[in-house]
Parts: structure tokens; sequence; C-alpha cells
């Protein structure tokens, strides 16, 4: 179940906005509403599902609606229509009352600018919200200084805003958004006024503390980059719009239309794709079946190695041609003539780390999952053509290059 659940969601800036919305509602561009009523479409008729521990991207370019529609999410925004479920409860129709427990208890945010008071300690920025709620001091000097430690800045709470730099500034505005353990954690352009290598660190920061804490985030950015970076899924908004939403990789490989294939055209996807979308079937063999049927097997399937599992699929090596007609000459059992310095490598590993490797590697990489079980193999044609987009990723193939 969703933990956040957007329905039909609409943001009108103007003197008369649920007119703005019929005319929506009956095909109205937003060019055309604003040419003929003055208004302005902030976030037009926006429906999408956010899942408990997921980091959900909305990005876009400037103007493209991304920062009101977070705001709308916690009402920092007032909605012109449309609904905002919070594990099931509509946020829209919240009083006061209820929406400030809310935003106390279930939903942090950090923002762009750091907006640390500097006459106040980090521990002091830090406890700030939980002071505000009227949490006991004991209590809330407990729950700051673990969040400081959860990013990194333990021993620095005494020190004040302008003794840090600014990556460690925005890290303190994160153990704020962090200390009173929001179910959500909405991030507005967080890391954008951050220098890049700041940003680049800040961002893999960012994945290390959600591998530990598997909060909800919903993350806002105009960089393609870093979205396909951090983001489990990606919402991309144009014109008020969400035009697509999709993993990294359906972003890539699948755009929507002509606006998102601009949008990621320069993207090297050698960055983003992994060993899972480049690798071919492999013929294989176990060793009981003996030299003599691997060669018979080389033969039928048109290749000069085959990869040596276990009965579990588990990788146990490669023989070559070669290899198996010296084992029929010398009366020897396959095990005995097994390479077993095959390069191996996890489903996820990214294509941009495996170049060094495939260059030097006497056999096809093998990918391997957990329990070492084979996957598949990358060659070079097949990663190529992947990068190339000309291959399906689930594409399979029997044939491969042989370099020994």
């Amino acid at each position: 179940m969703s933990i956040i659940e957007v329905k039909q969601l609409t943001k009108v800036f103007g003197h008369d906005p649920k007119h703005a919305v019929k005319l929506l509602g009956q095909g109205w561009s937003k060019e055309k509403i604003y040419r003929e009523t003055k208004m302005t479409i902030g976030v037009n008729q926006a429906s999408f599902g956010i899942e408990p521990g997921e980091i959900f991207v909305i990005m876009g370019l400037s103007g493209s609606g991304k920062s009101t529609l977070v705001r709308l999410l916690n009402r920092l925004i007032e909605p012109t229509s449309g609904q905002v479920l919070f594990k099931g409860r509509d946020i829209v129709g919240m009083n006061k009352v209820e929406l400030r427990e809310l935003r106390r208890k279930h939903i942090g945010m950090v923002f762009q600018k750091f907006a640390l008071y500097p006459h106040r300690t980090v521990l002091a920025n830090a406890e700030y919200g939980l002071e505000v709620q009227g949490i006991e001091k004991k209590q809330r000097r407990e729950l700051a200084m673990n969040a400081l430690k959860l990013v990194g800045l333990e021993g620095w709470e005494q020190s004040y805003p302008d003794q840090l730099s600014g990556g460690m500034q925005q890290r303190v505005g994160l153990a704020r958004g962090l200390a009173n353990d929001p179910d959500i954690l909405l991030m507005d352009e967080a890391f954008s006024a951050l220098d890049p290598l700041i940003r680049k660190d800040m961002q893999h920061e960012l994945l290390l503390l959600q591998a530990r804490m598997k909060k909800t985030i919903v993350f806002i950015t105009h960089d393609l980059d870093e979205a396909l970076r951090i983001g489990d899924r990606i919402a991309l908004m144009k014109d008020g719009s969400i035009v697509q939403i999709g993993t990294p990789e359906e972003i890539l490989t699948r755009p929507a239309d002509k606006f998102v294939e601009r949008f990621v055209e320069d993207v090297d996807l050698s960055k983003v794709l992994t060993a899972s979308h480049a690798m071919i079937r492999p013929e294989t063999i176990t060793p009981e079946r003996g030299p003599r049927v691997a060669l018979q097997l080389m033969r039928e399937s048109g290749v000069s190695t085959l990869y040596v599992t276990d009965k579990e699929k588990r990788l146990l090596g490669a023989v070559t041609a070669d290899d198996a007609s010296r084992a029929v000459k010398e009366n020897l059992p396959l095990e005995a003539v097994i390479q077993t310095n095959v390069v191996m490598v996890p489903p996820d590993e990214v294509l941009n780390g495996l170049f060094d490797s495939m260059a030097e590697a006497k056999l096809p990489i093998a990918v391997v999952d957990e329990q070492s079980r084979l996957r598949g193999i990358l060659i070079k044609g097949a990663v190529m053509s992947t990068l190339a987009g000309n291959r399906d990723a689930s594409e399979g193939g029997a044939f491969y290059e042989q370099r020994a």
C-alpha cells in the first residue's frame, strides 16, 4: 500500500482557480488558460503513489511545477483541487490542528537554503523543531544528538553554522529533518546550492543513510544525473504535468515522448545500466558430464567455451575447447581442466566500472548472484549494443566471443 497517494492534484494561481480547473477538465492547455484568463497552472491533475521506503524523485526544468508539487504534499501550499492521502487519510481535508500534528510528527522537510540560525549551535539548530513541539529538553537533546550522529556530525555539536562548510551546514538541516523520526522526508533541491564535489558526497551520504534507515524520501531536483543516481523511481514534470513516472532504467530506455527523449539524450548510459541489462545466456555444463560431452555441446552451439556449474547452477569455472580436447587425449576428468580464474560481478554492477575488466579478461565476465549462481555473461558486442539502445534487456543469446 502506498504511504502517499496523490489523486488529480491541481494548483492554480490566479483570481478564479476553480474556473481554471473546469477549463482543464474541458481540455484547455496551460498556455490557453493563461492567455485567456491570466491564471497560471502550477500543478496539473497529478496522480501517483509513493511506496514506503523508496526515494521518489520529482524532477524537471525551472518552472515545471516540481517545487509547487512537493509543497502541496504537506500543504505548505494549499491545493486547488484533488487529494493527498497519507496512510489513507486525506491531508487536504485536515484542520489546522491535524495538519500541524502531521508536519511535526510524520512529514519532515529539508530546504535548498540551509535556514540555520547563526546564533544557535549545531545541536541547538538540530533540536529546534523538537523545541517548537514542546519536547522536554533532555529528550530533544538525545534525539538531536542521534540525528547528528546519523549524518556524520558527531563532535560538532557546539560549533556554529559559520564554522561549517556548505556540505556540513546542509547535514545540520538534514539532521533537523530527521530528529523527530518522520515517516516521510521531503527534500526540495536540498543539494543544489552545494559545490559539485560536495554535492556528490552528499548524494552518497544520503544513499548510505537510506540503506540504514529505510525512510520514505521525496526528493526534488532539476539535475538528471542526481535523479538517476539516487532515485528508486522518477517523476518527470513539464509545464505542471507529470509526463512520465518510472525507474531510472525505464526513463532512459523507454522514454514516454519526444520531450523525455530530448531530456535524457545526453546521459551516459554506462553510468546507469548494469550488468543485468547487458548479460546474455551462456552455455553451461556440469562436471560429471565429462570432456567429450563438453566438446559435443560446443559443436552444437557454435561456441568455444562452456561455463561449468554444479547442479544448483553455482559457478565453478569455465572450460575451453582446447581444455576439453586435452582432457579427452589424456583421459582426464572435466574437473581437471576447469579454469577457475573467471572474473565474476553481481547483476547490479554498473557497466561503467567494468570496461577495464572486460579489456583484460581472457574469458567473458560471469554475472553471478549472492549465492554464486550463474545468471549470465558479458561480452563486448552485447554491452556495446545495450549502450547503443539496440538490445532488449530481456534478450537472450547463446553465442558469444572467445578470447582464450
